[in-house]
């Protein structure tokens, strides 16, 4: 499956930080972890401690899938608003996952910290508009909720949101915590302290069999080499979806674009994460170098070769979205690609294991916030090969 077409700006900008043999011999490892993009840096990070031995396979580069594609917002809100949530899953587990969401986005915020230097993050507000007066009333009932439950938000009217931020908007719902990295660079910093500690990434290696059994589980690479594995952990993205033998996921194309560098007095109110309540919704944040990242004109099915001419014209429909907004900003499009999106039936992404593969654990961050369902994903994920019960692990599990 491509999971992206064109150019992800974080890989143009970036290039190829670190390369990664390809394995050679066979390998016997307690912990194997198919998929080398954020979700797999993050849980094999997670393990890089923990006594064991383990590996990483990638069947291309690492960071080079989806997480080269993403756009990093990084926000405690989940594509499923917490009114529409509550009633899916129940408001306990509804206020639990985003308050684990939140936590994620500082969880990130000290783990960035902790390297050196330190890593280059930073936490951003967030605004989410009403896209027509008829969402005004539903995203108001949305802010109270959240207040209820102690998050930090503010509502904005409409006179509100045009003074504060410049454009015409029904009403907003203003939330102090969110923030952005580039995830394609600390897939490969994690990745670094990862093999620092011992451990092996591959790349180019990809698993074409596997064989499940209670007591472990064999691995066969398409030159033929054997891994032995005591686990498995298969966080390969959308991808992963081949391994589990029902459909919890639609698998649907998305889009962005990065601008070319722009004045700095052209950005807007703390350079927040901009979003909207319309569906398939449009987002732009300020990104590194003075540029806009704008996503969003969602397509509700995925074609593994996007043709340019759709992304060109994507593209052309996210710039005037966004010039409707900003009208006073002189955007040119500099970057452009479409990636593939999953959505599963109430928003939250799917941790942990099935019965049907023995002894292997699925991080399936999907979504809009996939990276912090990532940071969710390593913890559960660490706990339960540890043999620790988790207290949030039922929340995300496949069986809800």
């Amino acid at each position: 499956m491509n999971l992206y077409e064109q150019h992800p700006y974080w890989l143009m900008k970036n290039g190829i930080v670190a390369s990664y043999p390809s394995l050679q011999h066979d390998l016997q490892v307690d912990i194997a972890i198919m998929g080398a993009g954020i979700s797999a840096a993050l849980t094999a990070w997670h393990l890089r401690n923990s006594g064991l031995k383990v590996a990483v396979f990638d069947k291309k580069h690492a960071g080079m899938g989806s997480t080269a594609a993403s756009t990093a917002f990084l926000q405690y809100e989940i594509d499923t608003p917490l009114t529409k949530l509550k009633d899916l899953v129940g408001e306990t587990d509804a206020i639990k996952s985003y308050e684990l969401c939140r936590k994620a986005i500082y969880d990130i915020h000290d783990l960035c910290k902790s390297f050196k230097p330190a890593f280059d993050f930073h936490l951003r507000p967030s605004l989410q508009y009403a896209s027509f007066k008829t969402h005004k009333t539903n995203l108001s009932e949305e802010f109270k909720l959240r207040k209820k439950h102690g998050f930090k938000v503010e509502w904005l009217e409409s006179t509100d949101v045009k003074k504060i931020f410049g454009f015409d908007a029904p009403g907003g719902l203003f939330s102090a915590d969110g923030g952005e990295v580039d995830a394609y660079l600390l897939t490969h910093a994690l990745f670094n302290n990862f093999q620092e500690a011992g451990h092996k990434v591959y790349n180019n290696t990809a698993i074409k069999h596997i064989e499940h059994t209670k007591q472990r589980v064999l691995l066969l690479t398409t030159n033929n080499l054997t891994i032995k594995a005591k686990k498995l952990i298969i966080a390969c993205g959308y991808e992963s979806l081949h391994y589990i033998p029902k459909k919890i996921a639609d698998i649907n194309s998305t889009y962005a674009m990065v601008s070319e560098p722009v004045s700095e007095d052209f950005f807007w109110h703390k350079n927040s994460l901009i979003w909207e309540t319309a569906e398939p919704y449009m987002y732009f944040r300020v990104v590194s170098e003075n540029r806009i990242l704008i996503g969003g004109r969602d397509d509700p099915f995925h074609n593994p070769h996007i043709l340019p001419s759709v992304i060109i014209r994507k593209t052309e429909l996210l710039k005037k979205a966004f010039l409707k907004k900003m009208p006073h900003i002189p955007l040119v499009p500099d970057f452009s690609w479409a990636g593939a999106f999953a959505s599963t039936k109430d928003g939250l992404p799917y941790i942990g294991s099935i019965p049907e593969r023995p002894n292997t654990y699925f991080a399936l961050g999907f979504g809009g916030n996939g990276i912090t369902f990532s940071v969710i994903a390593a913890l559960i994920i660490h706990d339960l090969i540890l043999g620790k019960k988790n207290p949030y692990a039922d929340i995300f599990r496949f069986n809800r």
